[in-house]
């Protein structure tokens, strides 16, 4: 039995074999041809952290598979009144097919994952948000990069600097960071996506400069400066990352027709201009719309490689 926590558990084929389960999927969505690959099929939804795009990706995408979701609050079950998480897995993993945690530290999924029955999913945690990557590589894709140059600008230690490190370095495409000071990325993620880099041919770099990033990029991302829990950095951070906001001038660098992702939510006038944001809504709202596609090639796949014996890190 596989789970999906990161990205780094899995080889560059099993990878992409869920961007093609993805990519044949919403095909069919679009002509309302609803195969049902997980009939029947319970997944249950525990969020510790509140969310739109994955509330509504999750609900959806199991119901057009043929199955039903269940969401459960932390302040609705009792994980929230004290449970131990090895309890409340060997409880909810009796009952349902699949789940599907966004919580706050990374070792609680994997707590959860270890006492587990059946397929757990990473929705997000603090460390890594796994399946927004597979969304923004199936973005990517339709978009026609096909040989991502990507830049990303901004915080380093989060969680989308870091699952956007496990994916340059598993399918091995160039990637460039550029942080302020004092927010650079995880070092101990850093040697691990550098050891995997070296296998893949991937291109992983780190610096202070935006325009040294973007410069002649295909895809320039970022994600906002103050995440879920940092409420009382708010002041600290907007001076810390100032010049560090994707605008006009900034994406000027980037090739000519670039694209910019952005996982959403976004404060325009931060960490993007309103004008770049509206520049590239199209690629921005697909973006949000392949969380519901991505994450249910996820979910087929694992319910196909139950039985698989694990490869975590080739």
């Amino acid at each position: 039995m596989r789970h999906f926590l990161s990205i780094k558990d899995f080889t560059k084929n099993e990878l992409l074999e869920m961007i093609n389960l993805a990519q044949k999927i919403k095909a069919e969505t679009k002509t309302k041809n609803f195969v049902p690959y997980l009939e029947k099929q319970t997944l249950g939804m525990i969020f510790e952290k509140s969310s739109t795009r994955t509330r509504v990706s999750f609900e959806t995408g199991i119901y057009q598979l043929g199955g039903i979701g269940l969401f459960l609050s932390s302040n609705d079950i009792q994980l929230g009144r004290g449970e131990p998480m090895k309890d409340t897995a060997r409880v909810i993993s009796r009952m349902v097919d699949m789940v599907m945690i966004r919580t706050f530290a990374h070792s609680n999924i994997e707590e959860f994952a270890k006492y587990s029955k059946v397929p757990v999913i990473n929705g997000l945690t603090d460390s890594y948000h796994p399946v927004q990557l597979m969304t923004d590589y199936l973005t990517m894709l339709e978009c026609g990069v096909e040989k991502p140059i990507v830049a990303y600008v901004g915080d380093g230690n989060n969680n989308m600097t870091h699952s956007w490190l496990m994916l340059a370095s598993k399918l091995g495409f160039e990637l460039r960071v550029a942080t302020p000071k004092g927010y650079e990325c995880n070092q101990e993620i850093i040697n691990q996506a550098l050891i995997f880099a070296k296998e893949s041919g991937a291109i992983i770099t780190f610096g202070h400069e935006p325009k040294v990033a973007v410069e002649g990029a295909n895809v320039v991302t970022t994600d906002t400066w103050v995440s879920m829990g940092q409420e009382d950095e708010k002041e600290e951070r907007i001076k810390a990352f100032d010049g560090y906001i994707v605008d006009g001038s900034l994406i000027s660098l980037a090739q000519k027709d670039a694209i910019f992702l952005h996982c959403l939510p976004a404060y325009r006038g931060l960490e993007v201009s309103e004008e770049i944001f509206e520049k590239h809504a199209d690629e921005i709202f697909l973006e949000a719309e392949n969380r519901l596609h991505a994450q249910k090639g996820i979910m087929v796949w694992l319910d196909q490689h139950r039985d698989d014996t694990t490869t975590e890190g080739k």
